[in-house]
Order: C-alpha cells, then sequence, then structure tokens
C-alpha cells in the first residue's frame, strides 16, 4: 500500500454536476476531495483547511467573481497553486487570470486527461515551491545571529536601524566572532533583501587576482584570461557586496574599491570602459587599520570612506552568559544536518566551557560542538570529553626547586608564569585578566613592567574604526584597544 500524503484539493463551482463530476476523477486518483459552491463558502474552507494544496475555481460565481477571489489568495503569504475554470473562457479572461498568478485556465466542458495533466502539473510546481523555501529556512539558519546577552540586544537593535539605509558598514572585531552573520543579517533585512548578497574574502585571494576577482576582466588581459569574466561589483549590481578581511587588500586595489564607494564605477581589468552599479558595501576586519594606515598599508581616504556606520562584533569571553545557548542551537543544527540523535552537555562540561576564553571566539565553540557530535558515543558529553584545555587541566610550567636560591625568586617566578597562564587564557585582554585574577589593571600593568612581559602585538589587539588622530596613549569612547573591549 502506498504511503504517498494525498494532497488536497478544494474544488469551487456553483453547478453541481462540475462538482460531482470531478470529485468521482479526483477520488478515483487519490485526491483528497474539498468542495465549495461560492467565493465566501470556498475562502472559509482555505483559511480553516491546513495543507490544501491546489484550488479549481470556476471566473463565474454568485457573488464575487472567481477572479476577485483569486487576486484576494495571491496575496497571502502561502497560497496554493490556483486553477481558473470557465464555461465562457476568453482570451481575455485567460490573460488575466494569468497576470493574478493562475496555474492554469481550463475551458468547460472538462476533458479528464486535461484536468488531470493540469493537476500534475501544478502539484509538482507547488511541491518545489515548498522544496525551495524549505532549503531557503535551512540555509538562513545556517547563517542565524545568535544570543540574549545585552550585548546582543544592542547589535541587533543598531542592525535593524541601518539595514534599511543604504550606508557603508564597516564591522569590527575578532576572527571568528560572525562578523559574515551580522552582514548578512543587515543585508536580509534591507530593501536589497531579494538582491543578491556576495561575500569576497579578500584575504583567501592572491594579489594579483583580487583586481580580477572584484571587478572582472576582458579576454586576453593577462595570460590565463581566455574568455571575458564578470567581477563581484557587477554580478551584486542592485545588491550587497560584502568585503571580509578588507585589511589584506592591496593598496591598488583599495583605490578601485574607493571608486565604486564615490562614483559607483567599475572598470575591468584590460577595458579602457567604465560601467556603473548600484551596490552596498560591508567591508569586516579583525586588523587595526589605524595603525596599517600608519604603516602605510591602508589609504587614509578610503578609511575614511568606509567608516560611516562602524558595528563592533564581540568576543564570545564577553557574552559568556551566552555559551549554554549556542551549545543547544550548535547542536540542534549538527544533528539535525547528520541525522544524529541530539546529545546533552552535563552541568560540569558546560561550567568548563563556560570558563574558556574561547580565543577563536563562536567559531572554535561551533567546530568543537560539530566534533563532538561525531565522537562521542554516549547520550550525555561529559567533562571528561572535552580537550585537555577547555578541561583546564594544563598545567604550568615552572622550573627545578633546587636551581631556584630563595622564596622571594621562586614566589616572583610563579607569579610571572601564573600572569603569562592567564593572559594566554584571555586572549592577552589586559581588563579581563585583571578582573579574572582580582586585582586592578593598573597593578597588573605594574607586573607586566617588573616581569618585562611585553603585550604581543596584533592579539587581543582590536582597535575601533574611530579617530586616526588620536593619541595612541588614550583610550578614546569609540575605540577598544589592547583590552578588545
Amino acid at each position: 500500500m502506498s504511503n504517498r500524503r494525498k494532497e488536497k484539493i478544494l474544488v469551487v463551482d456553483d453547478e453541481e454536476n462540475i462538482r460531482k463530476s470531478l470529485k468521482m476523477i479526483l477520488e478515483y486518483e487519490g485526491y483528497n476531495f474539498l468542495e465549495a459552491a461560492d467565493a465566501e463558502e470556498a475562502i472559509d474552507i482555505i483559511e480553516e483547511t491546513i495543507g490544501l494544496d491546489l484550488v479549481l475555481l470556476d471566473i463565474k460565481l454568485p457573488g464575487r467573481d472567481g477572479l476577485d477571489v483569486l487576486a484576494e489568495l495571491k496575496k497571502k503569504p502561502y497560497s496554493p497553486e490556483i486553477i481558473m475554470i470557465s464555461g465562457h473562457g476568453t482570451v481575455q479572461s485567460a490573460v488575466e487570470a494569468t497576470k493574478l498568478g493562475a496555474f492554469d485556465f481550463l475551458e468547460k466542458p472538462l476533458h479528464r486527461e486535461r484536468v488531470l495533466i493540469s493537476i500534475r502539473n501544478a502539484l509538482s510546481q507547488n511541491k518545489m515551491l515548498y522544496e525551495y523555501q524549505d532549503l531557503r529556512k535551512k540555509a538562513e539558519k545556517k547563517y542565524e545571529l545568535i544570543g540574549n546577552h545585552s550585548l546582543m540586544k544592542k547589535l541587533w537593535q543598531e542592525i535593524l536601524k541601518i539595514a534599511p539605509t543604504n550606508a557603508t558598514i564597516f564591522i569590527y572585531g575578532e576572527s571568528g566572532t560572525g562578523k559574515e552573520l551580522i552582514a548578512r543579517a543587515i543585508h536580509n533585512h534591507s530593501m536589497r533583501a531579494k538582491e543578491k548578497f556576495i561575500q569576497v574574502n579578500c584575504a583567501a585571494i592572491p594579489e594579483e587576482l583580487i583586481e580580477s576577482e572584484l571587478f572582472g576582466h576582458v579576454k586576453g588581459a593577462f595570460t590565463g584570461a581566455t574568455e571575458k569574466k564578470l567581477g563581484k561589483f557587477e554580478l551584486a549590481d542592485g545588491g550587497t557586496v560584502f568585503l571580509d578581511e578588507i585589511g589584506d587588500m592591496s593598496l591598488k586595489t583599495q583605490a578601485k574599491v574607493l571608486r565604486v564607494l564615490e562614483e559607483g564605477e567599475v572598470q575591468k581589468v584590460g577595458s579602457s570602459k567604465i560601467n556603473t552599479v548600484d551596490v552596498r558595501v560591508i567591508v569586516a576586519t579583525n586588523k587595526n587599520l589605524i595603525k596599517e594606515i600608519k604603516d602605510g598599508n591602508f589609504r587614509e581616504d578610503l578609511y575614511f570612506r568606509l567608516n560611516v556606520v562602524p558595528l563592533y562584533s564581540p568576543p564570545l569571553r564577553e557574552k559568556k552568559e551566552d555559551i549554554p545557548i549556542l551549545i543547544d542551537y550548535f547542536m540542534g543544527f549538527f544533528s539535525d544536518e547528520n541525522n544524529f540523535r541530539p546529545k546533552k552537555f552535563s552541568d560540569k562540561a558546560i561550567e568548563a566551557m563556560m570558563k574558556y576564553p574561547w580565543k577563536g571566539n563562536v567559531r572554535e565553540l561551533k567546530n568543537l560542538i560539530e566534533r563532538l557530535i561525531i565522537t562521542t558515543e554516549a547520550d550525555i558529553i561529559d567533562k571528561k570529553d572535552l580537550p585537555e584545555q577547555i578541561r583546564g587541566e594544563m598545567h604550568i610550567y615552572l622550573p627545578d626547586v633546587k636551581e631556584i636560591k630563595s622564596i622571594k625568586e621562586f614566589r616572583d617566578l610563579a607569579e610571572k608564569e601564573f600572569i603569562l597562564s592567564k593572559l594566554e587564557a584571555n586572549n592577552w585582554n589586559i581588563s579581563q585578566t585583571a578582573r579574572e585574577i582580582d586585582t586592578p589593571r593598573s597593578n597588573l600593568y605594574k607586573k607586566l613592567e617588573q616581569y618585562g612581559i611585553k603585550i604581543k602585538a596584533g592579539v587581543g589587539e582590536v582597535v575601533a574604526p574611530s579617530s586616526l588622530h588620536e593619541d595612541e596613549g588614550e583610550e578614546s569612547p569609540n575605540s577598544r584597544g589592547q583590552d578588545g573591549r
């Protein structure tokens, strides 16, 4: 016996004989048959019936016209496919029905095979539409921004405020914090949401190819250019371009990006022709662009043109309260993707994960959850199943006590190793480390100077895109210095 779901088909016609004939045909073919004699009855059935697949709708109905009903149904977000039927079919009415969204137009007298072919085609299209919507929902789920922390709520408020505009957005923050997800959220809530979102990882493309990738090239522009190629800006015309890791872009390419931002003009490699595009640009970096400008690696004029609306992507250690939520989310996502039964984390495992500094941020957490789902056989993931560094069982190195001459020397060595360990655990974030070891930040700086510990350049340093002319020793309200705050 077949397990095929029986599709639900509603026939709306004021002629009882037509409804009876169609009922015999459709029920014989294995469909669920519903019927209505007028427009009002039909609308009531449509609103009350879950999973209605198809409507066969007569144009001439008592009271409301069938085309009027068609127009109303097509305004609903998830309307069934509709086939119009008429005993007085004209080219004009068929064209009007098609414009309003009817799948097909059948003339009376109805022929069995013609009716069944039209129904099968309509149901097939309806199935593809639902499959597409399902795939789209799954794809959107993959790029969801998750979190209830106040930092995430503030971020969402900023996204919803700036998304409807055409402003250029500068997303800054450490690697793995979800800058791409923020960019996609902005695009999906913008007026360009139905247009393309194209991402370019500037760090992953060789310098000699980045221009061609962004702006395209003409045939013969360089060795290997055997045919014309459209660049990402042209492909995204009308939509959004997300330039990730823009700090790794060459100065020559930066000049051409500035031209796109200021004039909307793109020029293919090897061509003298200039084309215009309408794109919204979102950029991201984990580099300190102020330092890059001072080092001569980034254009100051491009920086100011990009820095219209800065958005901060907070690291995981600043929103640790969201870790249990993220664990549940990734557990559900990867379980569905791999058809696994969801597992749970023990309280001790979650406690250890809450204490861990997550240098790789959400990306590191995501990768760990996927690995644990695959490698852990038990339904409960315990602390012992976590990697050693997350369990917190890494030992501080101290030299042989026989080589230490005094208590003070031992204490100093122990204190230095302790501070180094905590700095590493907190990604060299001074404020975070000071809070964790319960000491004023000024005192921690004194200890660093005492033990000759130098802050690692580039580690834990995330500078907000603020003024270039601030003193390096001062921390502006809009900047986040070596603390990553």
